[in-house]
C-alpha cells in the first residue's frame, strides 16, 4: 500500500521548511489504518513502534511515497514495516516554486509497528 502527498508549508515546523518527522509517522499511522482495513475489514488501533530511522531531511515542497506491508499476522496484532521516500525535492535555491523529479526516490524514514485488531473487529475481508 502506497500514499503519495505533498509536504505543504503548513507541515513546516521548523526554519529552512524542515518538515517534523512526525509528520511522516502521520502518514504511516494513514497506510497502517489502510493495510489494516483491507486485511480485517477494520482499522485497528496502533499499539507502537518497535523502531523508527530519520535517514535524511524532508521539507516543504517535497513529495513524500509512504508505504508498507502487514509483514507478521497474529491471533489480534498486525506487525508492519514502513519506508517513506523523497520523490520529488522541492529547490528554493532556484525559485519559491522550483523542484526536482528525483531520478532515485531518497529514503527518508523507515519504521517497524505493530497494530492490533480486537478478534470481535476481525470481518477478515482480505485473504490472509
Amino acid at each position: 500500500m502506497t500514499l503519495r502527498v505533498r509536504m505543504s508549508a503548513h507541515d513546516a515546523h521548523y526554519g529552512g521548511g524542515l518538515v517534523d518527522g512526525a509528520r511522516i509517522l502521520g502518514l504511516f499511522g494513514d497506510v497502517a489504518t489502510e493495510l489494516l482495513i483491507r486485511n480485517d475489514g477494520d482499522e485497528g488501533l496502533f499499539a507502537g513502534y518497535e523502531s523508527v530511522e530519520f535517514k535524511a531531511p524532508v521539507h516543504a515542497g517535497d513529495f513524500i511515497e509512504a508505504s508498507g506491508e502487514i509483514v507478521r499476522i497474529g491471533a489480534t496484532s498486525r506487525e508492519m514495516t514502513f519506508e517513506a521516500r523523497k520523490i520529488v525535492a522541492a529547490r528554493p535555491d532556484l525559485g519559491p516554486t522550483a523542484a526536482d523529479v528525483l531520478d532515485e526516490p531518497i529514503v527518508v524514514v523507515r519504521a517497524r509497528g505493530t497494530c492490533v485488531v480486537p478478534k470481535e473487529n476481525q470481518r477478515r475481508v482480505a485473504p490472509r
